[in-house]
Order: structure tokens, then C-alpha cells, then sequence
């Protein structure tokens, strides 16, 4: 576990640097809005890769601490069942609603709904854009948007694959039947399916300030 979560820590360093060196590019916004920049932060998205803004945000999570070091393997599975659910960065795993991550580690959820703001969101690749997420209508539905012509995909940070698994029926669904012989998932690729469960693939942003009025 800690030599797959140093490894995606070092990947996102690098990732996470080059961003925040664009959080000082002139033209990124307009001189009315001033870039925040925060410890670094996961949104988990749903959506159109090809879309620059849509509805749906209400399902939308948010990490707000890096979720791989704080992650269980696979493999140890069984002790954290023996330690009441109770990671070791002290985040409780629910069996109804469980995530992993591309090299095959239990995460904790993340905060759901996304909190409305204006979240500065990279892929790592080439792309930094605001994400604006706008908060819940009266019929429950939350909008986004990106600027400059910014698509979901264009700001997916592709090496972080995450899935919420959640049970197909009665007790039926559990990290025991994950085979890891599915991990580590291809960038860009859809997670593995896990017997028993039901599953949704979520695209990871990197959240790397915040957009706020100067």
C-alpha cells in the first residue's frame, strides 16, 4: 500500500506543479477574478468528455485530502473488516458504497454533493480551466460550466481511474471478490468490474485553486 500510494504521489506531484505554474499565466482570467491557489484537491465528475458545461454536478464528489496515500490494498481487505471498517487514516469504509482506485486500493468516499464554487481544475496534461459549479436548483439539479472552451476530458487527469462499486443485490458485493489481476488500469481505461456490483467509473480533476472576485 504505501509503495503504490508514494508512486501516485510522485505522479501527481509533477502533474500538480506544472498546473500551479499556469495559475500565473496572464489571460487565464479576467483582472475582476483573482486564482487562490489551495492544497490540492480531487473532484470526482460525471459527464460528457466532450461537453464544456452540463447539469448533474449533484452527484459530482470532492476529496478534499489525496484519497491514494490514505487508501487500503486490496489485500488488506480482511484486517480492515477486523478494525470495524476503521482505516488507518481513520476514514470508515461502508460495504454499501465502497471506491477503488487504479492500482487497486479501497478509498474513502468522497464529500458528496460537490459544494458550489469556483474550482481551478486541471488534467495535469495541458489544460487549466474554472470550473464553475453552481449551486442546486429548486428541482435538486446542480449546473456546471468550464471557460475558455475547456472540455471534461480536456481537464480529466487520466492516470487516476476511480470507480464506485455499490451491491447488485442483499450482501452480494465486496472488495474480497476484486480480482487484482485487473490492476493497474490503463490511462483513460474503465475500471474492472467486481462480481456482485453494480459500478460507476468517475473522472478525477485536480483541483488546484480557487477562482474568486478581486
Amino acid at each position: 500500500m504505501i509503495l503504490a500510494a508514494m508512486h501516485t504521489t510522485r505522479r501527481l506531484m509533477s502533474c500538480v506543479l506544472l498546473a500551479m505554474g499556469l495559475l500565473m499565466l496572464p489571460g487565464l482570467v479576467d483582472a475582476e477574478t483573482v486564482l487562490k491557489p489551495i492544497p490540492t484537491q480531487y473532484i470526482a465528475a460525471l459527464g460528457d468528455p466532450g461537453a464544456t458545461s452540463g447539469v448533474g454536478a449533484e452527484s459530482w464528489g470532492l476529496w478534499r485530502l489525496d484519497p491514494g496515500p490514505r487508501g487500503v490494498e486490496l489485500s488488506g481487505y480482511e484486517t480492515l473488516k477486523a478494525e470495524g471498517g476503521v482505516a488507518p487514516a481513520q476514514w470508515k469504509f461502508d460495504g454499501s458504497d465502497w471506491w477503488l482506485e487504479e492500482h487497486g486500493l479501497i478509498m474513502e468516499q468522497p464529500e458528496f454533493p460537490i459544494p458550489p464554487g469556483r474550482y481551478v481544475v486541471t488534467g495535469g496534461r495541458e489544460a487549466t480551466a474554472i470550473l464553475t459549479v453552481h449551486p442546486k436548483g429548486n428541482d435538486g439539479v446542480q449546473h456546471w460550466e468550464l471557460d475558455k472552451g475547456a472540455t471534461l476530458h480536456d481537464v480529466t487527469h487520466l492516470r487516476c481511474r476511480s470507480a464506485r462499486y455499490t451491491p447488485a443485490s442483499d450482501n452480494s458485493c465486496s472488495p474480497a471478490k476484486a480480482q487484482m489481476t485487473a490492476f493497474p488500469v490503463a490511462p483513460g481505461g474503465p475500471m474492472p468490474p467486481v462480481e456482485g456490483c453494480n459500478k460507476q467509473d468517475y473522472d478525477v480533476l485536480i483541483v488546484i485553486g480557487m477562482a474568486v472576485d478581486n
